[in-house]
């Protein structure tokens, strides 16, 4: 009898024996960099010669792995492999496919700091966050394994004396699973488990900037038992094999996570019926967001400088559900400007293999340039408080930047930057702060810090936002205690590491037998 689900521990780096565990696992990985990956399409390695580097975003110069690239007859290949697979994977049992996972994470548990040490050399995380990430991943299959466990026992139906009904959750097909670069492991592992797990197969595309993570993940599904074909290693350009991915007339679904626009993208196309489809391809996207934290004129405001500075400056605002605008009750604005000026003026920008490093560079030069680009924007939208400039030239490194007196329609208050960026705005009312905290596109989370319990219920049922916080941060959510995803062009509020989840890879099929 396996024990119930529980979160993976986060490491305690102020334990001097767990930050040199982590210094010593960073220099193992060292020395595997600069190696070459190859595809893997039914458990064969395919080299390709279209090559394309993987470098670290804290060194320039460090190149991290040489990842192979996928064309269009290889994005073929592995779409029918897969589905020839699926023939066979979808009658293994439930108690299977779960065992896979069991054991993935159970080899991912005893590696942690290997796999979070990728993490910081190759996407930019401090030790904190790489650890978070890795810890997450294994949540993910942790938890998908006994939700797939518990979908496939028997289903509470009304019950009729001369008929025998059965409810089961059947799986999809082939799955193209596209996860993002900001959590490589995490949400990659788990987009791709999730699938697998019900019993679909997968052909993974990675995010170009961290393939290799994606592929020392493959080779631990490889280690875990994954049967050939079941996970189909695929990284290729966005724009020439993942539109043929998406349109392939046996794509049953698409697992996304990422950019506005390209989810956009995929939404349309995979809302067009190719020649020999059988199905509506099923999309499941996670888009980003342009999320905030609400301060109202009673709020602790210790605890609001410090939420609203962790979720702003986390992994440097490179997350989707970082906190990019502050509203604050005009009462107590310039108080809270001056405590979260204060507290990021205590940040550490470095590299992220050093420790006391609290913001790391941003992942690659073209998101470096967006940034800058934005701040430059918001130097004529708002007053700069604090940062605006850039580190060491060696890396993608952005100072952490506040902007004051933002106007809660301003660019950089509606479009989302996904880096060290954060718009104050000041608010006459509670009321106010509600309606511009909801004057966005997007709506996949947000926070109010408030002693007001009347407020604090106004904001659960006004507050439009996949998930919202209060009195607490607006990022971190935990797998199984904060089921993920959002509204409006935040996706499809998928509720990645909740009790749903599973659904969106299955269908319902019910027998009926008359006795």
């Amino acid at each position: 009898m396996r024990m119930e689900f529980a979160n993976e521990p986060f490491t305690d780096f102020t334990k001097e024996q767990e930050s040199a565990a982590y210094d010593a696992a960073l220099g193992a990985v060292k020395e595997q960099l600069g190696r070459t990956y190859p595809l893997v399409i039914g458990g064969k390695a395919i080299e390709t010669g279209r090559m394309l580097e993987s470098t670290n975003p804290a060194d320039k110069g460090q190149v991290i792995g040489i990842v192979h690239q996928a064309d269009k007859e290889l994005a073929d290949q592995a779409i029918r492999i897969a589905y020839d697979t699926f023939l066979t994977w979808r009658h293994t049992s439930a108690k299977e496919r779960a065992s896979h996972l069991f054991k993935a994470s159970a080899i991912m548990r005893r590696r942690k700091h290997e796999f979070s040490a990728w993490l910081t050399f190759e996407s930019g995380k401090n030790r904190a966050e790489a650890d978070a990430d890795t810890a997450e991943a294994i949540d993910f299959m942790e938890f998908y394994a006994r939700e797939m466990l518990r979908l496939s026992e028997p289903q509470p139906l009304t019950r009729l004396p001369e008929e025998d009904n059965e409810l089961y959750y059947t799986p999809l097909g082939v799955g193209i699973v596209i996860p993002p670069w900001n959590f490589p492991l995490a949400i990659m592992a788990g987009m791709t488990t999730a699938a697998l797990v019900s019993g679909n197969t997968v052909v993974l595309k990675p995010a170009s900037p961290t393939a290799v993570i994606a592929a020392k993940f493959v080779e631990l599904l490889e280690e875990a038992g994954v049967p050939a074909g079941v996970v189909n290693f695929l990284p290729g350009p966005g724009g020439e094999v993942g539109d043929f991915l998406v349109e392939h007339p046996l794509t049953r679904f698409i697992s996304f996570t990422g950019s506005r626009d390209v989810g956009l993208r995929i939404n349309e196309r995979a809302a067009k019926t190719a020649p020999g489809q059988k199905w509506i391809k099923r999309v499941i996207a996670e888009m980003g967001g342009k999320d905030c934290i609400v301060v109202d004129s009673d709020a602790d405001l210790e605890l609001a400088a410090d939420a609203i500075t962790a979720s702003a400056f986390g992994f440097s605002g490179q997350k989707c559900s970082a906190c990019s605008r502050a509203i604050i009750h005009a009462d107590v604005y310039d108080e809270v400007l001056e405590r979260v000026v204060e507290r990021t003026a205590k940040l550490k920008l470095g590299n992220p293999t050093e420790r006391g490093t609290n913001l790391g560079p941003v992942v690659d030069e073209k998101a470096y340039a967006k940034i800058l680009e934005y701040i430059e924007i918001g130097k004529s939208e708002g007053r700069l408080v604090h940062g605006g400039g850039i580190g060491d030239e060696c890396g993608y490194y952005i100072e952490p930047t506040i902007f004051a007196d933002v106007d809660a329609k301003a660019r950089i208050s509606q479009e989302e930057i996904f880096g060290p960026v954060v718009a104050f705005t000041k608010a006459s009312s509670f009321e106010e702060a509600l309606e511009f905290a909801n004057n966005t596109d997007y709506g996949l989370t947000g926070a109010v810090i408030s002693r007001n319990r009347a407020h604090l219920e106004q904001a659960r049922r006004e507050f439009f936002a996949g998930n919202l916080y209060l009195n607490r941060k607006c990022t971190g959510a935990l797998v199984g205690v904060h089921p993920f995803g959002g509204f409006n062009m935040s996706g499809t509020d998928s509720k990645a590491g909740g009790r749903d989840y599973l659904l969106l890879f299955t269908q319902g099929k019910l027998v009926s037998e008359k006795m």
